[in-house]
């Protein structure tokens, strides 16, 4: 189902067999960017095995299809024998928020659709704890479409779509505070 390794480095990080996270990507920003992988970091330093889920989303951003997400993500998880799964998921990924509702896994988004009603209503469908993280400057991100729902939410004031701005000193610290979420996030966690 995944590949072994990808430009040589392995894609799965074995720690506790029966806790896996599962990181699926968004267009732009692969498993082996900063803000994925230092939350892989995390979720091993918590035990968690992680596998990294690498994809060819569709060609164009319009041509976004949550059915195929859905089919990507399904397929995913069929794959996994573990007693306990988590998705972590970057923008794209987040059309399988009906998806991770559906099936009671706790989930982290980072800069999750939140202008697309699917992911808004699978949010609000959610059962197990969720981490959302997003940014003021994204114009996908809308806090108010999920003010009331009971789900773990950081926002970075001034944060574009890939969690960061224009300045690199700013968004290293931009990503030390989604890190330090993710930490208190899968720290909080029941297994």
């Amino acid at each position: 189902m995944y590949p072994e390794t990808v430009h040589g480095w392995p894609t799965r990080a074995e720690r506790d067999p029966d806790r896996v996270a599962l990181l699926f990507h968004g267009r732009f920003c692969v498993p082996a960017r900063p803000l994925i992988q230092f939350a892989a970091q995390v979720l091993g330093k918590h035990g968690w095995t992680t596998q990294e889920v690498w994809w060819e989303p569709p060609a164009q951003p319009e041509d976004d299809d949550p059915a195929w997400v859905h089919d990507q993500v399904g397929a995913a998880l069929a794959a996994e024998s573990a007693s306990t799964l988590l998705l972590l998921g970057k923008s794209l990924s987040s059309l399988a928020a009906p998806l991770a509702a559906e099936r009671g896994l706790p989930a982290i988004w980072l800069t999750p659709l939140l202008h697309r009603p699917l992911v808004v209503e699978g949010l609000a469908r959610a059962k197990a704890p969720a981490l959302l993280v997003g940014g003021t400057a994204d114009p996908s991100w809308r806090p108010g479409t999920i003010r009331d729902l009971p789900l773990e939410v950081l926002e970075l004031p001034n944060a574009d779509h890939g969690l960061g701005t224009d300045d690199p000193i700013e968004s290293a610290a931009m990503l030390r505070r989604v890190t330090a979420a993710v930490d208190a996030f899968a720290g909080g966690l029941r297994t």
